[in-house]
């Protein structure tokens, strides 16, 4: 078998025709990313493949680390070679991790490199990478436009003013519509030693306002909510260790607000209920507006404290949580819809035991408002490998409607990344394409290249309203 050929990962004919026929030349829609508006406004160029591939993607950090290489050529000041040759030294022997898969479809894609990165061939490929970066379309727009993006959603705190986002709208010669999404955390993470500051500083400063009460701060999130929608956004996100349900008043959330602000300490408990309280808000908010509330959760983040205060967050130290009270979810998903008030929501939990659970919430809080409202979450994280997404989907089939699925997404800082839709895309096409080998559904290619063309792009672009056209 060649490696990594046109028909990589798909081993029966089914599921080659749904993809060379339907899927691959879908268009691409990243509704969850963290690349920064500012790169792509700026049209930022790269100075080589290690500024690329290794100066944000903790991924491969994780597994340099494993394979023993000095931190100095991981988010050290080493030599830009040198961290790429102990990049392929680790790549050589990380047999089974999807970076394996990932990063040669990326050689593949963007440079037309189709031999194995090794140590041996480091050095050539490093310098054909480096030579197809100077190419002056290999741009962070360029680069969107090549992987055939029709839009992206970046990850944006209330108090961000968007002013890259309004610069890339007016600029009607490029294509790809880059929205931002609404992530609240700070405003939530009343237990930080930081929420004072935040609330005290850059969101009062964005707002115009001082923020003294509760009433204050859900008149602000109000107003940043009204300014995000100006600006094109169509749906929020959280980060959450998890889903909580400790419901309290109005009047309990103040009184417990007025204690962080004035740094008196709030206990556990009430740190849950004032959770409870702005996240019902924030839901209800988010469901007059027509946005989608994703929540992602099962982490636990900065393991390694050492690391932390070296190079700080999001540097590969975080790891799967196996707190997720599902009952909890379930019961403030209910909290909501009671009241009229549950918005369409995506579940993702880092988790992937939680894959059974959260199908089965999902099916209680579906109505006729739009098909498949309540939405569990690509795999994510820990959990987009093969055997992840496989998961995933054969759970979401098993107890949902796999039809109706809003697909892949990135959650990535790399412009290279979007390889990764082709990557799910080929998984999906051979996960169908078996059902149909082994008889379990039946080979009409009419309707199955509909359901692959629909997962792939058109229930993503359905589910936001994005309200893109051909």
């Amino acid at each position: 078998m060649v490696f990594m050929d046109d028909n990589f990962l798909l081993t029966n004919e089914t599921a080659r025709v749904l993809y060379h026929q339907y899927a691959s030349s879908m268009p691409i829609i990243d509704y969850h990313c963290h690349i920064p508006a500012e790169e792509i406004a700026r049209d930022v160029s790269f100075s080589s493949i290690t500024d690329l591939w290794l100066g944000a993607d903790h991924y491969k950090w994780r597994a340099m680390r494993s394979n023993g290489v000095p931190e100095e050529l991981i988010t050290g000041n080493g030599d830009p070679f040198e961290k790429f040759e102990a990049f392929a030294s680790t790549l050589t022997r990380a047999i089974g991790n999807p970076l394996y898969h990932w990063s040669h479809l990326e050689l593949q894609r963007y440079f037309g490199v189709t031999e194995p990165l090794t140590k041996e061939s480091a050095r050539r490929i490093y310098d054909l990478c480096n030579a197809t970066l100077a190419d002056p379309s290999m741009t962070a727009r360029g680069i969107l436009k090549r992987s055939n993006v029709k839009l992206l959603c970046t990850t944006d705190d209330p108090a961000d003013d968007l002013r890259w986002h309004r610069l890339i709208a007016m600029d009607s010669t490029f294509k790809v519509k880059v929205l931002p999404a609404f992530r609240p955390d700070r405003a939530l993470a009343i237990e930080k030693p930081d929420f004072a500051a935040y609330i005290k500083g850059d969101l009062s400063r964005a707002c115009g306002r001082t923020i003294e009460l509760y009433s204050d701060l859900k008149d602000a999130l109000r107003e940043r909510i009204a300014f995000f929608a100006e600006n094109g956004c169509k749906l929020s996100d959280h980060g959450m260790a998890y889903v909580c349900y400790a419901p309290c008043s109005d009047e309990q959330a103040e009184v417990i607000f007025r204690k962080a602000l004035q740094s008196d300490g709030v206990d556990l408990y009430e740190q849950l209920q004032f959770k409870t309280n702005l996240l019902s808000f924030l839901a209800a908010e988010y469901a007059k507006a027509g946005w989608v509330m994703q929540l992602h959760y099962g982490v636990k983040r900065d393991n390694n404290t050492k690391l932390f205060r070296q190079s700080g967050a999001n540097n590969g130290c975080d790891c799967i949580d196996d707190y997720t009270p599902c009952a909890e979810l379930a019961d403030f998903l209910n909290s909501l819809c009671v009241k009229d008030s549950l918005p369409k929501t995506i579940l993702y939990s880092l988790n992937p035991i939680d894959n059974a659970a959260i199908g089965t919430i999902i099916g209680c809080f579906q109505d006729s408002s739009c098909a498949g409202k309540i939405q569990q979450g690509s795999a994510w994280w820990f959990n987009d490998n093969k055997k992840g997404m496989e998961e995933q989907l054969t759970s979401l089939a098993n107890l949902g409607v796999l039809g109706n699925f809003v697909g892949m997404l990135t959650d990535s800082r790399s412009f290279l990344s979007y390889t990764r839709h082709e990557y799910f895309r080929r998984i999906l096409c051979n996960l169908i394409g078996t059902w149909v080998t082994n008889g379990e559904y039946p080979c009409d290619l009419t309707t199955l290249g509909g359901l692959v063309a629909d997962i792939s792009y058109n229930n993503c672009n359905r589910y936001f309203d994005f309200g893109l056209t051909d």
